[in-house]
């Protein structure tokens, strides 16, 4: 139904309302550095992340943070530290980008086929019972009923792999996947009616409100590069949640208006027209602390080929793998 991403041992941090430091820092690295080698002091983490209201012990805990997922780690025994990006991190953000900048772009090939896992755990079993809960809802599975999940598509092996993990050991569990169809999918008693779509056209269209008045200044060219870098990175950590919590169900079950399309094309024009503004403005806030930023530093435009949205700018920067 929608892109799909390659699991790996990197833990990226979870979407959540507002930015943490963390979240923040790992939306800035996956937009704006793209290889492994760059030597990244974190005197300028620590510089470009004060562009964003974020104190220098804030920084300091948010780069502890990303090391202790495996996103970055530390090169040499130097002081002040200087990170770099793993290869597992990097290969992780080209997918990301990958994701974020092409959701949304083609309405999914419906086969009217849905994925339903549904499982029985004894009372004893609370913890292994919010385990599957929060996995399922990893997955974009969404809940029928109590015990019966279900999501759009044909790809049973993620779920079934990861409810055979966590159940296996369970002493009189029990569970099954299978592939179903629905007589009366938008009905009242259908699939449809087990996702909150009214809440998310509300997100989408309080999106395109809230930047509104951007795209229309980025358009007009009256963003300067400071308030590009900010105003950017701001509007794909909003858009960057939207991704996982829409189900990208087929037209038909949609209600109308859906305003998804004019979410997007607001985010792509803003993300794509201040893109060199806000790469500039890193180069100069990172600059006096790592000579070399402007080696390094790019930034992630949507390709003409959605298969593969690319970082431009950087005398080093490097074209993404292909999936």
């Amino acid at each position: 139904m929608s892109a799909q991403e390659p699991a790996d041992d990197v833990r990226i941090p979870r979407a959540q309302i507002g930015s943490s430091p963390q979240h923040l820092l790992t939306t800035l690295l996956g937009e704006y550095l793209d290889s492994s080698d760059a030597d990244l002091p974190s005197t300028a983490v620590i510089a470009i992340l004060r562009e964003f209201g974020v104190s220098e012990s804030s920084a300091r805990a948010a780069l502890s943070r990303l090391v202790k997922r495996g996103l970055i780690a530390t090169r040499g025994n130097g002081r002040p530290p200087v990170y770099h990006l793993t290869a597992q991190a990097i290969a992780k953000h080209r997918s990301r980008m990958q994701y974020f900048l092409n959701f949304g772009a083609h309405p999914p090939e419906w086969t009217g086929e849905w994925v339903l896992a549904s499982f029985s755990i004894p009372s004893s079993g609370h913890a292994s019972r919010h385990a599957v809960r929060r996995s399922l809802s990893a997955l974009k599975f969404v809940g029928l009923y109590d015990s019966v999940w279900i999501r759009p598509g044909s790809d049973a092996a993620p779920v079934r792999e990861t409810l055979g993990d966590l159940l296996r050991q369970v002493e009189g569990a029990r569970w099954s996947v299978m592939h179903v169809r629905f007589d009366e999918e938008s009905g009242p008693h259908g699939p449809a009616s087990a996702y909150d779509l009214t809440a998310l056209a509300s997100a989408y269209s309080a999106f395109v409100e809230q930047y509104a008045e951007l795209r229309v200044a980025a358009r007009a060219g009256e963003v300067d590069a400071a308030n590009a870098l900010v105003a950017r990175t701001s509007a794909m950590d909003s858009w960057r949640k939207f991704p996982d919590i829409d189900p990208d169900l087929p037209h038909h079950l949609l209600p109308t208006p859906w305003p998804r399309q004019q979410a997007r094309d607001t985010f792509l024009e803003i993300h794509s027209t201040l893109g060199a503004l806000a790469q500039s403005r890193l180069i100069q806030v990172a600059a006096p602390y790592w000579p070399d930023a402007a080696s390094w530093i790019t930034h992630f435009q949507a390709s003409d080929d959605p298969a593969r949205p690319e970082p431009t700018g950087g005398k080093r920067a490097r074209p993404p793998v292909a999936d």
